[in-house]
């Protein structure tokens, strides 16, 4: 195609102008990146959070994006500038922060880049989480590592009006405890694990302060110190924690997760890729995950006998997990789970029915349980009455004993024989199955929620029953068909 003269200068006219636009987009953006930041789940919930949670811990594996959303969040409460999908708390009036990590080097090249930019680098300056356009003079220079910067100054508003100035003070964890004592903070933001003595400093800093909040992004190295115990094993309403990771990251691709894989050590891989304590001894399932993972099945045969296992949440969060059982080599499956930490009975059925509505479900002794308000149904009850097929009688083994530790010993005998499998994508059932420890010999029962549900489906494994509903239906049955059971037995005859 030809053009005359006069249609060339046109379209190199607009070509020239489109080309400006290009460049002009680019440097907005360039000077604000948080304008261009979209959260994982897991992140989305370590924001939300923080409208009920003073104190909050985002542990994930390296390089998942844990640093990146601390510097998300806390440039959001220094601008006062929030996105439309933000859930969490938000601050309408400026804030005193602090940032810290282990290091005045390691502050510098973490936090401190992923909020202002590149160090040193004058043309990188706004290059981070806090907009260009946001900074209030020339940050203050600090010690111990060159272009450092001790205090920056950030244009605070509300609901679009400039309302003040915030300010940011970046701290090292090597200074040591009493260089955290001073006057109240709203906001600090620690990213790695900090020690026991200056997390509490910390925390004290907002004891004054009716709205002030504490969160930690750190991958768990060092096992089960004070304060991973403080978040995991100590729960507080006030207290918050979640797990990222690498299953929650889409950005850890298959080559980039086997590039990274090469350089740990198997026992490190745990904590660097999922962000999951090293427990040593401790731990009540020593046994690699690699080894209990299975692939998801396209269809389970309808023969296996499948059921649910549930606890109730009580005090702790709802679970169940659904599970299916190959009786011909005695291995034994967990498909797939179901934890809510609020919600009664009619949620946690509809989430069930909504994976399997057809499995039986065993339950534990606690729902006898009776509701003291209403009509004081006991709460196993309460689930039948919602459409899960309860089973008559409470979890217990053959002989009526219902013990806990024999349930724990089968479970790893199973795991230790190759008898049991779990499909990877249920991170939650990783997570807890990860942390399930003793304490001084005793169970320490927190976060262990599908755990106990796993359990009680395995002390009834025997009254699962076969079917063909929801994911287990086999090809050429529709929904809805139920093959006719015999007579006397436990399964379906084809």
């Amino acid at each position: 195609m030809s053009f005359t003269p006069d249609e060339a200068a046109e379209i190199a006219k607009y070509m020239a102008e489109i080309d400006q636009l290009v460049k002009q987009k680019a440097k907005i953006l360039r000077y604000h990146k948080k304008w261009t930041f979209q959260p994982y789940l897991k992140q989305q919930e370590f924001y939300d959070l923080g409208l009920t949670c003073r104190e909050r811990l985002l542990r994930a594996g390296n390089q998942l994006g844990k640093t990146e959303a601390g510097a998300f969040e806390i440039a959001c409460h220094l601008t006062g500038e929030y996105p439309d999908w933000w859930m969490g708390q938000r601050y309408k009036r400026p804030i005193r922060a602090w940032a810290a990590a282990a290091g005045a080097t390691l502050t510098r090249d973490g936090v401190q880049t992923k909020l202002c930019g590149k160090p040193g680098d004058a043309d990188s300056f706004g290059t981070g989480m806090i907009p260009l356009k946001a900074f209030k003079g020339t940050p203050s220079a600090g010690r111990g590592a060159t272009f450092a910067f001790d205090t920056i100054f950030v244009e605070h508003r509300t609901n679009g009006v400039v309302d003040g100035v915030s300010s940011l003070t970046f701290k090292s964890f090597e200074q040591g405890a009493d260089k955290f004592q001073s006057e109240p903070v709203d906001v600090i933001w620690l990213d790695e694990e900090a020690p026991w003595a200056i997390y509490s400093e910390c925390f004290t800093r907002g004891n004054a302060i009716p709205d002030s909040m504490i969160y930690t992004t750190f991958t768990p190295l060092w096992g089960r110190t004070e304060l991973v115990v403080h978040f995991l094993d100590e729960p507080d309403p006030q207290r918050g924690e979640v797990c990222m990771t690498i299953d929650d990251c889409p950005h850890m691709t298959p080559e980039v997760l086997a590039r990274n894989m090469g350089g740990y050590k198997k026992h490190e891989l745990d904590a660097r890729l999922r962000g999951i304590p090293m427990l040593g001894s401790g731990a009540i399932f020593p046994y690699p995950r690699e080894s209990l993972e299975c692939p998801p099945m396209r269809f389970i045969p309808p023969y296996w006998p499948k059921l649910w296992g549930i606890d109730f949440g009580i005090a702790h969060p709802f679970a169940a997990a659904l599970c299916a059982w190959d009786r011909d080599s005695d291995v034994f499956y967990v498909t797939a789970g179901v934890r809510m930490k609020d919600g009664g009975p009619l949620q946690h059925a509809k989430a069930m029915k909504a994976i399997d509505p057809d499995a039986p479900v065993a339950w534990p002794q606690d729902g006898y349980q009776r509701d003291k308000g209403g009509d004081n149904k006991a709460l196993a009850m309460q689930y039948k009455a919602e459409g899960l097929r309860m089973m008559e009688k409470h979890a217990h083994w053959p002989d009526g004993s219902n013990s806990t530790e024999a349930g724990i010993m089968e479970m790893q005998e199973r795991m230790e024989t190759a008898r049991f499998k779990v499909y990877p994508h249920l991170t939650e059932w990783w997570d807890e199955f990860s942390g399930y420890h003793r304490k001084e010999g005793v169970i320490v029962k927190v976060r262990d929620d599908l755990l106990s549900a796993t359990r009680t489906a395995v002390m009834m494994k025997r009254f699962g029953k076969a079917g063909t509903e929801g994911p287990w239906r086999r090809p050429g049955v529709a929904t809805g068909n139920v093959v006719p059971q015999a007579d006397g037995v436990e399964f379906d005859l084809f």
